[in-house]
């Protein structure tokens, strides 16, 4: 018994020596250490989705960061399916534009067209997985341009055409920061990573002859997004994001032909190009807009 009793002392103080040593830092590393965050009464608090109860405030590692104070409230739990939508149009016509006014013989109409349905799964509250799927298509027509500036500058332009159109699919994660514990708003940030192919032609006369361009396109891109999101209702979401930083790879096949007057076709040239890039600024004209139906 008496062996027993100088064992367990043994035991006890080797582990209040090791306890000791574990927790003592070198003097130049003791600023770095932060403090935990104090305790706040929301972060107890649960609410009631389906037959569960979830946290109200999402719980997060602090991984050293300095304590804000910011919580990441509930947005969307855990287990919802979300149905999107984003579609646009876009029409123009020179004669609509003041400032073109006073260029002779001007004929230009163009559109523009997209729809982007998306679906995603929410595998974690306020953190979903999902696809989306683009179709784009740009129409514009030049029946007559002309313009006379002196013997220096002047030209006739007409039957000028092009058109393309570009279907792409890809996977995204989007990752939500709840801003109220009334679940209304919320900001995010996207990551997508797309592939897609298209085609556009493009004609027009040179020397009486009809040339006519042909580009095969296929293309890989990596896009990051931040947005807001905004509960209209229950049930339904409006969002708005911003494309400001991208990643993309993109190959083209072009051919050429002429059109002859004897109606005879003429490959004039083809050809291929590889291109790669990145960019990081805020884009006006990648911002989108788009409706959700959550279930």
């Amino acid at each position: 018994m008496e062996m027993k009793r100088i064992f367990m002392t043994v035991l006890a103080a080797g582990a209040l020596a090791f306890s000791a040593v574990a927790t003592e830092l070198p003097d130049s590393l003791t600023p770095r250490i932060t403090k935990g965050r104090p305790h706040h009464p929301e972060m107890d608090e649960k609410v009631i989705v389906g037959n569960d109860t979830v946290p109200l405030i999402i719980p997060e590692r602090n991984f050293g960061r300095y304590d804000r104070g910011l919580f990441n409230y509930l947005f969307i739990p855990k287990g919802q399916w979300a149905f999107g939508l984003t579609a646009s149009y876009g029409e123009f016509d020179a004669s609509d534009v003041e400032v073109l006014q006073f260029l002779n013989d001007l004929n230009f109409n163009g559109r523009q067209y997209a729809i982007r349905p998306t679906v995603s799964y929410f595998f974690r509250s306020n953190q979903s997985v999902g696809l989306k799927f683009d179709y784009t298509r740009q129409e514009a027509d030049v029946d007559h341009f002309a313009m006379n500036a002196g013997d220096d500058l002047s030209f006739d332009i007409r039957d000028v055409s092009f058109y393309s159109s570009k279907y792409s699919i890809g996977i995204f994660y989007r990752n939500y920061v709840g801003l109220g514990r009334s679940k209304r708003f919320a900001v995010f940030n996207e990551v997508a990573l797309s592939f897609g192919s298209g085609s556009s032609r493009f004609k027009r006369p040179y020397n009486n002859v009809m040339h006519d361009t042909r580009t095969d396109m296929t293309e890989a891109t990596l896009n990051f997004s931040p947005g807001i999101c905004v509960f209209v209702v229950d049930h339904l979401s409006f969002n708005v994001s911003f494309g400001v930083f991208g990643l993309h790879m993109r190959h083209d096949k072009q051919v050429t032909d002429l059109h002859n007057t004897d109606g005879t076709v003429t490959r004039e040239e083809e050809g291929s190009r590889f291109s790669s890039g990145a960019n990081f600024r805020f884009n006006l004209f990648n911002i989108n807009f788009g409706i959700g139906v959550h279930i």
